[in-house]
Order: structure tokens, then C-alpha cells, then sequence
């Protein structure tokens, strides 16, 4: 072996992703508690909704599940599932609506249902997704949810 090609092994840039976390990507054995715990507070979330106990946490916590959710749906996970999920966000933006009415985190009546059938889409896509597949639909949350942000300082700086 050269010394050059010596070299050049040394001064590669650190990969992206911890070799911990490329094992767990690739792991159907940590799927399982990943998904189980995402879909938990999903429902938690939910059922907190239903007995009007919700909070604005819960609200965040159910409304990034379901942008997830689209995401998955954008990358090819249950595509079908999408205009389902935006009846879910309308939900969730009459939820607010009466929060800013009434002072109570609640759900009620097709807002409930539509809450039910996202969520048991998302069960599905996350039982077909693979870790790195649900990795990059909450990279693209987050990256969607950051454009978002920086929308609106940019409208109110105007």
C-alpha cells in the first residue's frame, strides 16, 4: 500500500451518522419500539383531546405526528393516506379554534374521526416505513416547519 492511499484514508471526512445509529437504522429490532412509542403519544394525545384535557404540548406533540405522517405519505408510504391526514390537520386547526374560544384543549364529533383514521394510517406506514425512511419524513417536517418560520418573520419584518 502506498503512502498516498494512506493518507487519504486519513483525511476522509467523518461520516454523517454515527455507526450506532447507522446500526439502528438498519434495525428491524429498534423498529419496533420507535414506532410503538411514536404512535403512543399519537394516542395519548388524542385520548387526551377527547376527555378535554388536551394542552398546547399535546396539540404540538399530534400535529407533528401528522406532518409525518404526510411526509410518509410523500415518500411513497401509504400515498393514498394523504387527503385523509389533511382532513386530520383541519382538525386540528378547529382544536385551536376552540382552545381560542372556549380556554379547553377538545375534540369532538368528524374532528375525532378524522383524528382516528390519520392516525391509523400512520400505524400503518410506520409498520411498512423503515428508521431511515422515518428519519428523512421528520427531516422534511422539520426543514417544512423551518421554512414556515422564517416565512413569517419575513412577512412581519415587511
Amino acid at each position: 500500500m502506498s503512502n498516498k492511499s494512506k493518507s487519504r484514508k486519513q483525511n476522509r471526512p467523518a461520516p454523517a451518522m454515527s455507526p450506532l445509529l447507522r446500526a439502528l437504522t438498519f434495525s428491524r429490532a429498534a423498529h419496533e419500539p420507535i414506532t410503538q412509542a411514536m404512535l403512543l403519544q399519537g394516542y395519548a394525545s388524542l385520548d387526551a383531546f377527547r376527555r378535554g384535557q388536551g394542552s398546547r404540548e399535546l396539540f404540538t406533540t399530534l400535529g407533528r405526528q401528522l406532518l409525518v405522517a404526510e411526509e410518509l405519505s410523500r415518500i411513497g408510504h401509504l400515498p393514498e393516506a394523504i387527503d385523509d391526514i389533511a382532513e386530520a390537520q383541519i382538525a386540528m386547526t378547529d382544536i385551536d379554534g376552540t382552545e381560542k374560544a372556549t380556554g379547553k384543549w377538545t375534540v369532538e364529533g368528524d374532528n375525532y374521526a378524522w383524528l382516528t383514521i390519520a392516525l391509523d394510517a400512520f400505524e400503518r406506514q410506520l409498520a411498512d416505513a423503515s428508521l431511515e425512511d422515518i428519519a428523512k419524513a421528520e427531516a422534511r417536517m422539520i426543514e417544512g416547519l423551518m421554512r414556515t418560520e422564517q416565512e413569517i418573520v419575513h412577512a412581519v419584518a415587511a
